[in-house]
């Protein structure tokens, strides 16, 4: 019999019975779509956890009094009246002593209604030096930054997110207007670049910014004493001194806070790479977790494909007598049945990779997450699919090889 011949037989028994087909490659469709959604949902996810953590500033250290640091990179505002251990001067030996810094930014933080012509609107509000948009990789896209004067002056003026923007003035131009943060009046000298929604769905827009001295005395001042702040952001000149400016960083702080040796840090610092590689690896071990159970599914799948398989060994048995009777060999027969299991398990892998890139596309827009749909699912998918196929089709195809021509003719 010809190649050609065979691939005929094995189509013709999977078109004659449409619905017993369609049924059998129904496992493989479910197994294939789970496998290709969960892979593209977990890099969806692992890109948005990157974006957003880039999103923080690159190169970046951030030092914190150790009884602020919060679970998962965050940091949880210290309660009224507690005692910060950073200060302007900790910042200022860090800038002066630590080789292969970019910037040193302290600021500080808090919650504030703004009133504005009529609108009013509640948001975060961070107090900080020029140097933070250096350490934050921050963009001002109207306006300007304000310098260094009008922060040791503490002058009240402001740079605004978008979000704040728009929900204050709409479409109206905000440079140089005026607005009331906590009834204390601050003008606006511009607006930053969007950087839009973390992935923990905060909106890095939803910001002000103002001179820390200003920010510190009027608007956080109660839970502040001094000169204390309650973060620094230190900026690493490269990712290649990123460990040693973070050693150094807290070498430094010992010193200037007095610690003796084998004593805790009353501060902690956290390197954003870190955060990065380890919020990485925990994605990338759930992805793979939820790609795994999804293949199970293909294993039902394929043992779904060798009930089937069987039970047409069992009522074709006489056309296989009358086939190896007139001639087919046993390699013939095998290859035919080998053929129509593929082609079932392959049929399903197809429609199973377009339900999973569609399904993918949705569900990474609802949740406003990238599409990630990786380049490897269609070959691997449809590979995967044929090895379902071969695997589960082997002992019916066999089973049908090794069938008695002549008790085959005889069995009604």
């Amino acid at each position: 019999m010809k190649a050609i011949e065979l691939v005929r037989f094995a189509t013709g028994a999977i078109v004659a019975h449409p619905l017993r087909s369609g049924l059998t490659s129904l496992g493989v469709v479910i197994g294939v779509a789970a496998v290709v959604m969960m892979t593209s949902i977990g890099l969806g996810a692992q890109q948005r956890v990157t974006s957003t953590i880039a999103g923080l500033g690159s190169n970046l250290i951030i030092v914190s009094p150790a009884s602020t640091r919060g679970g998962g990179g965050g940091f949880v505002m210290q309660a009224a009246g507690s005692s910060n251990s950073l200060t302007d001067r900790d910042a200022q030996a860090l800038l002066q002593q630590v080789d292969g810094v970019a910037a040193v930014a302290p600021a500080v933080r808090g919650q504030a209604q703004l009133v504005a012509d009529g609108a009013n609107w509640n948001t975060r509000i961070e107090g900080v030096t020029p140097d933070y948009l250096i350490a934050r990789d921050l963009v001002v896209a109207q306006g300007r930054m304000f310098d260094d004067r009008e922060a040791r002056q503490g002058r009240k003026v402001v740079v605004i997110g978008p979000t704040v923007a728009r929900e204050l003035w709409g479409e109206a131009d905000p440079i140089g207007r005026r607005v009331r943060v906590r009834s204390v009046p601050f003008e606006v000298i511009g607006v930053l670049e969007s950087k839009g929604q973390s992935s923990f769905g905060q909106d890095q827009d939803d910001i002000v910014l103002g001179p820390l001295q200003a920010v510190r005395s009027r608007i956080v001042g109660r839970r502040l004493r001094g000169d204390e702040v309650q973060t620094i952001y230190v900026k690493a000149a490269s990712e290649d001194v990123l460990d040693r400016v973070q050693e150094d960083v807290s070498d430094v702080l010992r010193q200037q806070h007095r610690i003796r040796p084998g004593d805790d840090d009353d501060f902690s610092t956290q390197n954003m790479a870190s955060i990065l590689q380890a919020s990485q690896a925990a994605v990338a071990t759930f992805t793979i977790l939820l790609a795994a159970v999804a293949a199970v599914s293909l294993v039902v799948g394929g043992v779904g494909i060798m009930n089937i398989m069987l039970v047409a060994v069992t009522e074709r048995t006489r056309e296989i007598g009358l086939r190896m009777a007139l001639g087919a060999k046993r390699s013939h027969v095998l290859i035919q049945f080998a053929l129509e299991s593929v082609a079932l398990s392959l049929a399903g892998g197809v429609v199973g990779l377009t339900i999973g890139v569609i399904g993918a596309v949705v569900i990474a827009r609802i949740g406003s997450w990238p599409a990630a749909v990786p380049s490897w699912a269609g070959p691997l998918s449809l590979g995967f699919s044929v090895l379902v196929g071969l695997v589960f089709g082997a002992y019916p195809s066999w089973r049908a090889a090794r069938l008695d021509p002549i008790e085959a003719l005889r069995r009604e």
